[in-house]
C-alpha cells in the first residue's frame, strides 16, 4: 500500500453504523466518501469529521433504491478522479410484517438496497482495488445471517445470509491479490434501525448484555478486515448463540426462532 490516505466509501453513511464507520475511518487518517439519501446529515457529519480529523470528505446523497444509483455513484467517482481503497457496503433497513403484508414494490427495493446495490459496488470498483494491488470491502451483513429465519421482516435474514456467502467467494478470489473482503456481522446494535422499523418498544425488552454499541462493532470489523478473516460476528454473546444455533437440530432451531421471534419480529 502506499503511503497516501486511503478513501472509503461507506453507504448508509447518515447515522448508526454507517457514521460510526466514518468517524472511526477518519481517526485513522482515512479521506471519505460518504453516500446516504439524507443530504443534511452528511453534510453536518462532514463537517464534524473535517474539523476533527483534518479529513477530506466527499459527499454524495444517492438513493440505493433506484437502479442506476450504483452505476452512477462509479461515474461521479470516475469524474472527480477519486479511486476508493475502502468499500463499506453498510446501507440497509428492514421491512416489518409477514411477507405478503406489503406491496410488491416494497419488497423490490429492499432488494435493490440490500442485496444488488452492494453487489454491484463491489463489482464496479474492485477492478480498481486490484489494479492497485490493495482494497478493503466490509459488507455489513447479521448474525441474522447465521441462525434460522424468522417470522417477520421475511427477507432481512435471507439477505444477510447472501452477503455472507458473497463476501466469502469474494474474499477468497481476493485473498492474494491485495483485497480483503469481509462479511461483518453484528446482532443487536444501538441505532435508529429499530425506530425505523418500529420494533423499539419490542427489542427494547431485550437484556442489555445482548447489546453492542456502533463504535465497537465498527472497530472489530475494521480489525477484521485488515486480518483477513471474510466473516466476523461481533461479541461474544453474537459467536456463542451462532455456536449454538449451528449446533442444534434444524426442527428444535426453528421452534426456538418462532418462539424467540415474537420478542423482536413484528407480525403486523
Amino acid at each position: 500500500m502506499s503511503s497516501h490516505r486511503p478513501l472509503s466509501l461507506i453507504t448508509g453513511a447518515s447515522a448508526g453504523i454507517g457514521a460510526a464507520f466514518a468517524r472511526e475511518l477518519a481517526a485513522r487518517g482515512h479521506d471519505l466518501v460518504l453516500v446516504a439519501r439524507r443530504a443534511e446529515r452528511l453534510h453536518a457529519l462532514a463537517e464534524e469529521l473535517r474539523g476533527q480529523h483534518g479529513a477530506h470528505i466527499h459527499v454524495l446523497p444517492s438513493d440505493l433504491a433506484d437502479p442506476v444509483a450504483p452505476r452512477q455513484l462509479a461515474d461521479a467517482l470516475r469524474n472527480q478522479g477519486l479511486a476508493v481503497d475502502w468499500l463499506i457496503n453498510n446501507a440497509g433497513y428492514g421491512v416489518p410484517g409477514t411477507f405478503e403484508a406489503s406491496e410488491w414494490p416494497v419488497h423490490a427495493e429492499f432488494l435493490q438496497v440490500l442485496l444488488t446495490a452492494p453487489t454491484e459496488l463491489a463489482w464496479r470498483l474492485l477492478p480498481g482495488m486490484l489494479e492497485r494491488g490493495y482494497g478493503r470491502i466490509v459488507n455489513v451483513a447479521s448474525l441474522a445471517g447465521h441462525v434460522p429465519g424468522s417470522a417477520g421482516h421475511t427477507l432481512y435474514a435471507a439477505s444477510k445470509a447472501y452477503l455472507i456467502k458473497f463476501s466469502q467467494s469474494l474474499a477468497l478470489e481476493n485473498r492474494h491479490r491485495g483485497v480483503n473482503v469481509c462479511a461483518l456481522c453484528p446482532g443487536f446494535t444501538w441505532s435508529e434501525f429499530h425506530d425505523v422499523t418500529g420494533t423499539r418498544a419490542l427489542v427494547g425488552k431485550l437484556p442489555r448484555f445482548m447489546w453492542q454499541d456502533a463504535q465497537s462493532v465498527v472497530r472489530e470489523g475494521i480489525d477484521a478486515v485488515e486480518r483477513g478473516e471474510a466473516v466476523h460476528v461481533t461479541g461474544r454473546v453474537n459467536r456463542a448463540i451462532k455456536a449454538l444455533a449451528k449446533l442444534m437440530p434444524d426442527r428444535f432451531a426453528l421452534w426456538l426462532s418462532a418462539r424467540e421471534s415474537r420478542r423482536y419480529r413484528r407480525l403486523d
